[in-house]
């Protein structure tokens, strides 16, 4: 199992949508909010190094941030 842990900055007031747009991507098995230089904590488990880039490339990417 591959394993990352993604830290994300997002516009303010938009962590909850966007926290809720990451829960509904599949390999995503922890989304917590942060105070602090980050705004969102993610983490993602897959079979594969290529799938995490991938997920990461065309998936949380192309939120709307």
């Amino acid at each position: 199992v591959a394993t990352a842990y993604i830290l994300i900055n997002c516009e303010l007031g938009s962590e909850e949508l966007i926290i809720q747009q990451l829960k509904n991507i599949d390999d995503i098995s922890e989304v917590s909010g942060t105070f602090g230089a980050y705004d969102i904590l993610t983490k993602i488990e897959s079979s594969t190094v290529e799938t995490l880039r991938e997920i990461i490339t065309w998936k949380i990417r192309k939120i709307d941030q």
